[in-house]
């Protein structure tokens, strides 16, 4: 018989995936309020392990430790507020590192229950959680360029989906009985690609966002200007704008990208719903990707409403924040639907076993 949720050992991993979203959602507002290099050295934070450095304090450390001079110039102070959220994100991956090891103690502890591959994945989440601590030195090292701040949302993302995959397969072993298993395997034989695709393509706009929410410190969000309709849908006031600028150019990659990718979900979409009813099965994995390509389309709705609300003074960043969650959201619920298809080949492997 199913345990209660609360004594199942799979709560481990599902506990782990809220903790690391609120990390994604902590880091998010790092970013939000500029505060990426509100602790200009690490681990520690203007060389104290506290967050409560005053302006005062800032200045001595600065005047001691040139080489670590904010980018926005020598007179940039951060108030107590910005530093504490940077001092929180870390603290906050200090702490999952406790369960994470805890994880690992006990996968490999009922590896006769959960298998060997059910360990490894939690020894490589490990893993993933020290290289996420490295790329988050390397962030700080290099003043939040774009490229750090992609890398280290995509190595968030990855390290996420795989905590949610060790719960999904281990959801499994404990007996649940997701309608979404029995698919026969001329219906999933027909869905890898698609899923593949899918997956992909979130993965690379989700990269894409990144590195356009980071470029230039932020500051190419102005490209196509502000408002309804002429900043969005339109792009100074066009649709296919002269690219006279880096702020237009960025945008319209973004944009661009975010259109190809909704041509795939809705293809795959309505694809995968024509199989689910040609092979009268398969209604989870339909539902799975609408749910993907229902994400996508809020997405695109929050980060054109960044752009409507904003004004000349400032850009709204709530909806930025918004619009890094449903990003993130949107390539874990399109890796779900790989995991999901992984699991039900799995499933039917052991049914052929035990035959």
């Amino acid at each position: 018989m199913d345990q209660p949720w609360w004594k199942r050992p799979s709560t481990m991993p599902l506990v782990l995936t809220a903790m690391a979203i609120l990390i994604i959602v902590v880091g998010g507002t790092i970013r939000i309020n500029d505060a990426g290099e509100s602790c200009p050295d690490w681990p520690q934070c203007f060389g104290t392990w506290g967050f409560a450095v005053d302006e005062a304090e800032q200045t001595a450390y600065w005047e001691e430790n040139p080489d670590q001079i904010d980018s926005r110039g020598p007179d940039h102070r951060y108030t107590i507020f910005e530093i504490f959220v940077e001092w929180f994100h870390r603290m906050l991956v200090g702490i999952i590192a406790v369960p994470i090891l805890l994880n690992v103690l006990m996968t490999n502890r009922k590896k006769k229950t959960y298998g060997v591959g059910l360990r490894n994945l939690a020894i490589a989440s490990a893993v993933l959680l020290v290289v996420q601590a490295i790329a988050g030195a390397v962030t700080v090292r290099f003043d939040n360029a774009d490229w750090t701040v992609a890398l280290h949302l995509s190595l968030a993302s990855i390290f996420t989906s795989m905590l949610v995959w060790q719960y999904m397969a281990m959801r499994v072993t404990e007996g649940s009985d997701w309608k979404f298993l029995k698919a026969s395997s001329a219906f999933l034989g027909k869905q890898k690609k698609r899923f593949i695709g899918i997956t992909s393509s979130v993965f690379i706009l989700l990269i894409l966002g990144a590195w356009v929410s980071s470029t230039a410190g932020g500051q190419y969000n102005q490209g196509c200007s502000i408002g309804f309709p002429n900043g969005w849908p339109k792009c100074q006031g066009t649709f296919l704008p002269s690219i006279d600028g880096p702020g237009i150019l960025v945008q319209m990659l973004h944009r661009f990208g975010a259109g190809i990718v909704g041509v795939v979900l809705i293809l795959s979409a309505a694809r995968v719903r024509m199989d689910s009813r040609e092979f009268n099965e398969g209604e989870g994995f339909s539902k799975a990707v609408e749910i993907v390509t229902g994400l996508w389309i809020l997405n695109v709705f929050v980060g054109g409403m960044y752009i409507v609300f904003a004004n000349a003074n400032e850009f709204p960043e709530s909806f930025s924040l918004l619009h890094l969650v449903f990003g993130v959201a949107s390539f874990i619920a399109a890796a779900t639907t790989l995991m999901m298809l992984r699991l039900a080949h799995l499933k039917q492997f052991d049914e052929t076993e035990e035959e």
